[in-house]
């Protein structure tokens, strides 16, 4: 029955490419059951040459839908050859799943797990609709026994529900919202972009990628959750951080632990010289930025990241105060996202320029045009991120002292009516949102998640 949910959730939107997934499921099937270290008589150079047609078929197959033309745009562009390339349509989720499939034959490769004899076992665990199309990406390993056995509790349930309601008001109230703002200022061909609105486009973007990406696991593990299966978190408040190391400890860690499982440490990691580390980081910072996108702002945005990490081998930073620290670290943050949004080099540089007080004349009065964008609810959303960022519940007091200021003794250990108790409180927060979150979609205000398109 789930088999059948996800390739009809993912017809609805790919009906053709549905049959792409299909055969990479089965490929991927087959591949790993021959590269099975169980199989009698498995020579090693033989398992060599399958994993590596095994990496050949599905980069091959994400490098023709995904970079084709990108390669052959920029080629055209450095010779002039005024090739007339078409548009290849992007398979939806396609960079997700690939790398699921790729880690579950590379886990079969290396001894950590045993090849799934039946194809739907395979074909479940690439395309779960939950997670099939913006993740996180999961590993076989991870919930190899959820698969064959799990179960399903009312509690359960209603947590995954309380979750999957949690992360779509992530993205229909907080990250819709502030992309009005985004799109207004980056669309703005007028030339009244000036400092206060390009610091404000840079910071509402932060939050709102941080929003919709985090808003979309969410709702997967949510979602997967009400089906008896318990995902691993991909964001642990990773606005909270004092360097870029540990904002990559706690931002898309499946994607970050992937590179860093399957591509960092077979290049040697840190383990061969300093010069060799530099160029591993670069490596798999390019590549992780590629991955987000066929375009070279992608490229340059990981390179950034990976100059920085870099940095802070060489520069103490982990010493600095705290609050220097995190200041040091969203400002890169934020600075490197502008060019992870602009849809061009010369955008990202223009915002740039007004960032950072190269070329001010605005045609309007300064900070105008943010000040047009900031109408209440704007501002109201903008301070509810700037809050809902944080570690609220851990920052305030524990239940128990909770339970002391409010006179209360004998806390309810059961369900009982009593005002105080928290699953009422939960439940009526997760209805309010959820009726927010409707009216909010009835009204049209829906925006594509981000991350979609990668």
């Amino acid at each position: 029955m789930l088999i059948l949910a996800s390739l009809l959730f993912y017809s609805y939107g790919e009906p053709i490419y549905v049959l792409l997934m299909l055969v990479s499921c089965l490929a991927n099937w087959g591949l790993a059951l021959a590269l099975d270290t169980r199989k009698e008589g498995a020579v090693p150079a033989k398992r060599k040459a399958i994993l590596t047609l095994a990496l050949v078929l599905n980069l091959g197959v994400l490098g023709f839908f995904k970079y084709a033309g990108m390669f052959l745009g920029t080629i055209d562009s450095l010779l002039g050859l005024d090739l007339k390339i078409g548009a290849v349509a992007l398979p939806i989720g396609i960079s997700f799943y690939t790398f699921q499939a790729l880690s579950y034959v590379i886990d079969v490769y290396r001894g950590k797990i045993s090849a799934a004899r039946d194809p739907l076992v395979v074909m479940l665990y690439i395309s779960f609709f939950p997670q099939l199309i913006a993740g996180p990406i999961v590993r076989y390993r991870h919930i190899e026994q959820q698969i064959a056995q799990r179960f399903l509790t009312l509690n359960g349930v209603a947590c995954g529900m309380r979750r999957f309601v949690i992360g779509l008001s992530k993205k229909v109230i907080i990250a819709d919202s502030l992309a009005v703002v985004v799109d207004g200022i980056y669309g703005n061909q007028s030339g009244q972009v000036d400092f206060y609105a390009a610091w404000l486009a840079a910071i509402c973007y932060a939050l709102q990628i941080y929003f919709d990406f985090s808003g979309y696991s969410d709702m997967a593990i949510g979602m997967a959750a009400m089906f008896g299966f318990q995902f691993q978190e991909n964001f642990t408040y990773p606005y909270i951080s004092r360097t870029m190391q540990e904002f990559w400890h706690r931002w898309h860690i499946s994607l970050s632990t992937w590179f860093l499982e399957y591509l960092y440490i077979p290049l040697g990691g840190n383990r061969k010289g300093e010069a060799r580390t530099v160029i591993n980081k670069f490596t798999v910072f390019m590549l992780c930025g590629l991955w987000h996108g066929a375009a070279w702002t992608f490229v340059a945005w990981g390179l950034f990241h990976g100059i920085f990490l870099i940095l802070e081998e060489i520069v103490p930073l982990k010493k600095l105060p705290h609050w220097a620290g995190h200041l040091y670290t969203m400002l890169v943050v934020v600075v490197s996202f502008v060019v992870f949004r602009a849809d061009s080099f010369s955008q990202a540089l223009q915002i740039y320029a007004k960032m950072f007080g190269v070329n001010p004349d605005s045609s309007l009065p300064a900070g105008a045009l943010a000040l047009s964008y900031l109408d209440p609810w704007t501002l109201t959303i903008f301070f509810t991120a700037l809050i809902a960022m944080l570690p609220v519940t851990q920052i305030l007091a524990p239940q128990a002292k909770l339970w002391k200021k409010l006179g209360i003794t004998n806390p309810p250990s059961t369900y009982t009516p009593a005002l105080v108790d928290t699953r009422i409180w939960n439940l009526l927060l997760t209805l309010a949102l959820l009726a927010a979150n409707l009216l909010l979609l009835a009204a049209g205000g829906y925006h594509p998640f981000i991350y979609f398109r990668f």
